[in-house]
């Protein structure tokens, strides 16, 4: 009985804290408003004739109620509505939306004492939801239920989970992958002061370990081996596939979709995130049920897609749309800034950053990473056993940037607020959470291959080819030496002697089709698709003579892989090197690519869908510069330099990821380290199986093999998945 009185008085505590707070926010709401109303003079809280302070305090009071009630009634809905809108667009939206509730507060006042401007009822609103969500903020601070609860709130959550749905005591864990940041770069934003977080969790006995990523070196490979297991047969962040006719390119839905797909048959497994697990920001589900912003399920179709709630978790606070608004076009003004303070620095290198890079960076920075935070708080408050998100701001901007200067130093010093406001927020969580962070791989400096050559890896290989090219390529020396060899080439296989059965056609197809050419950073791929097989190094001699040599000496080019009829498979290099991939080592011509190059080109060559000719650019040592295929100054996909070098970050209680002078090699082997965590915990471990059983798992806790057909059900579609639209 004393506990019901005790439990009754709680209550009635709590309800009247809450009151005091409501009517607090609401007065510092009413005294913003009459204050906007004193400064904007296209904003009037009183009627035409003049009003009595007294009245018009009152007017301001109601104005300021309407407008709360709105923004919590009415708000979310609007933005549920919206949600096919895409996130951009939804974003530039906010201001105005808010705006409109404004007006129709005013409207709603008696007597028609209310009325502003439409520009102005959008700066109003905006300072209006600022304001409260400040206050609210400060008068939740210091009561911890309250605090809790407006986290609940802002993170989309009405309330906890019942607490028979979590593990109590036993920890969940956060997985943050900080895309792009290298092992180099993060021990140096450290020691610089950048990230103070992350500086107090190694002097706390945090474990640093590097790891070494495979040759395709960027987020497509390493995220599928991550979180699904294997990421064989990924060449590359884009290929061409001969047998289906795609051209497959891992930021793409459909390409994403397929991808997961195949892992998940691979590995008869649904993933690291199979059971009670999340996914943020990620392009794969690693099997989660529940996602935000993961490419691998945009390609679904209906009421199943749900993706694009996590825009509605965050979006549903009026206050952090108006917050994410403004840090979006505030990060807009600061790309145009920092843009054109580099070109009138004549900075070098320099890529063109207009056009619409400076709103696609913006929500890199700005929208996905406060949705994905966001996400992750709410994850932990619901106390999620496992969740695994993708922070994509650093990436973005280093590749329009470069991987190291003031631009980058930004973001990674916002990325660290970003990690310390999860870790504050896992403190209210109804269970304790260890945070993991990692990398997916680093990136590599350098001028692109166009900037320092003249030419694109394409136009070199189309005169490498004896094929057209513009004018300007033939001007430059590298494509005025590649037509010349070609020409040459051709003219003395056209004068060979006849082979004893009297033939030459098969040496020159009439009309072969157009080279296929790719580049993935630094990794370039070239395919001829009117051949059904890998082409081997003979057959490519005969149909292009000069094209193998004109890529192998080729200063911009550190080496060729090719297959070989002879030699199964050869890389080819600069002075005439040649080495069969089965007596590839550390220590031969990759040796200026470091430790594990061998293994990784050994590796990708056994994929089914390597290409006829991979390339990697040439890497220096002494700069650690690289020359990307591509528009960028920072980049990654290939072999050289800091983007092969990712790290991993784990709290003490956990145990070391790999044992005293062992390497940890392969986004594959990652995953494992994560699984092996998981299990730790007694996390979600649920392989997929041909017939549905339990089992005993390798840690004790009885594991879950679904049958075939719950197999297909943890596929991202459960239809045929729409195909990318291919240039």
């Amino acid at each position: 009985m004393g506990d019901g009185r005790w439990g009754g008085a709680g209550r009635w505590r709590s309800a009247g804290r809450t009151l005091v707070r409501v009517l607090v926010v609401w007065a510092v709401s009413t005294l913003t408003m009459l204050l906007l109303a004193g400064l904007l003079p296209d904003f009037r809280l009183q009627s035409a004739d003049g009003d009595s302070f007294t009245r018009t305090a009152l007017t301001a009071a109601t104005a300021a109620g309407a407008f709360g009630l709105l923004g919590a009634l009415v708000w979310p809905l609007i933005v549920r509505a919206l949600l096919l809108v895409p996130a951009l667009v939804l974003g530039l939206l906010v201001f105005f939306l808010n705006g409109s509730l404004l007006l129709v507060a005013l409207w709603l006042i008696p007597d028609g004492r209310g009325a502003a401007a439409p520009e102005t009822a959008v700066a109003v609103a905006a300072v209006m939801s600022a304001v409260a969500s400040a206050t609210s903020t400060a008068l939740a601070v210091r009561d911890d239920d309250a605090y809790r609860r407006r986290l609940y709130r802002l993170t989309g959550r009405t309330r906890p989970r019942d607490p028979g749905d979590t593990a109590g005591s036993v920890p969940g864990t956060v997985f943050l992958q900080l895309d792009g940041v290298g092992h180099h770069v993060l021990r140096g934003a450290v020691s610089d002061g950048l990230m103070p977080t992350v500086a107090g969790w190694l002097e706390a006995g945090h474990r640093l370990t590097p790891w070494r990523t495979d040759w395709s070196s960027q987020t497509g490979a390493s995220q599928l081996g991550i979180l699904h297991g294997s990421n064989e047969d990924v060449p590359a962040f884009r290929w061409y596939e001969k047998d289906t006719g795609r051209l497959m390119v891992s930021n793409r839905p459909a390409s994403a979709v397929e991808l997961q797909r195949r892992a998940v048959r691979r590995t008869g497994d649904g993933g690291l995130l199979t059971v009670d697990g999340a996914s943020r920001g990620n392009l794969f589900s690693g099997g989660a049920d529940q996602l935000a912003l993961v490419l691998s399920m945009a390609a679904r179709r209906g009421r199943r897609n749900r993706s694009r709630a996590g825009y509605f978790a965050y979006f549903s606070d009026p206050a952090n749309a108006v917050r994410t608004a403004g840090s979006l076009v505030a990060e807009c003004v600061r790309e145009v800034y920092q843009s054109t303070r580099a070109r009138l620095r004549r900075e070098t290198p320099r890529v063109s950053r207009g056009g619409t890079y400076p709103f696609v960076r913006a929500f890199a920075t700005v929208v996905e990473r406060d949705v994905v935070v966001s996400a992750v708080m709410g994850d932990m408050l619901a106390g999620r056993t496992a969740v695994y998100a993708d922070l994509v701001a650093y990436d973005e901007v280093a590749h329009h940037s470069g991987p190291h200067g003031r631009d980058t130093d930004q973001v990674l010093a916002r990325l660290d607020r970003a990690i310390a406001l999860i870790a504050t927020v896992a403190e209210h969580a109804p269970r304790p959470y260890r945070i993991v962070l990692l990398s997916d791989h680093g990136q590599s400096p350098g001028e692109t291959f166009e900037s320092v050559y003249g030419l694109t890896l394409k136009d070199l290989v189309r005169a490498g080819c004896g094929l057209p090219v513009p004018r300007r390529v033939r001007r430059t020396r590298s494509g005025s030496e590649a037509r010349d060899a070609a020409r040459d080439a051709l003219r003395s296989v056209l004068h060979r002697p006849l082979d004893e059965s009297g033939e030459t056609a098969r040496e020159l197809p009439a009309r072969p089709s157009e080279p296929v050419v790719l580049a993935s950073g630094n990794l370039g791929l070239v395919s001829f698709p009117d051949v059904p097989h890998r082409m081997t190094r003979e057959e490519i001699d005969r149909r292009h003579p000069a094209l193998l040599r004109t890529l192998a000496h080729h200063p911009g080019i550190g080496f060729v892989l090719v297959a070989s009829a002879e030699h199964g498979s050869v890389v080819l290099a600069r002075g005439g090197v040649e080495v069969p991939v089965a007596e590839l080592a550390d220590d031969g011509p990759l040796a200026v690519f470091g430790r594990g190059a061998a293994r990784a080109v050994r590796r990708t060559d056994g994929f089914p869908h390597v290409a006829d000719i991979m390339i990697n650019s040439m890497y220096d040592p002494a700069t650690g510069n690289v020359h990307a295929f591509e528009e960028q100054i920072g980049s990654h996909g290939g072999l050289g330099g800091e983007q092969s070098h990712a790290f991993l970050l784990s709290p003490p209680d956990l145990s070391p990821p790999v044992g005293a002078g062992e390497e940890l090699v392969g986004a594959e082997q990652v995953h494992r380290v994560l699984r092996r965590w998981l299990r730790e915990s007694s996390g979600p471990q649920v392989p997929l199986g041909r017939a549905g059983s339990l089992r005993k798992g390798p840690a004790g806790p009885l594991e879950i093999s679904p049958s075939t057909h719950e197999t297909e059900s943890v596929l991202p579609v459960d239809g045929p998945v729409p195909q990318d639209k291919n240039h």
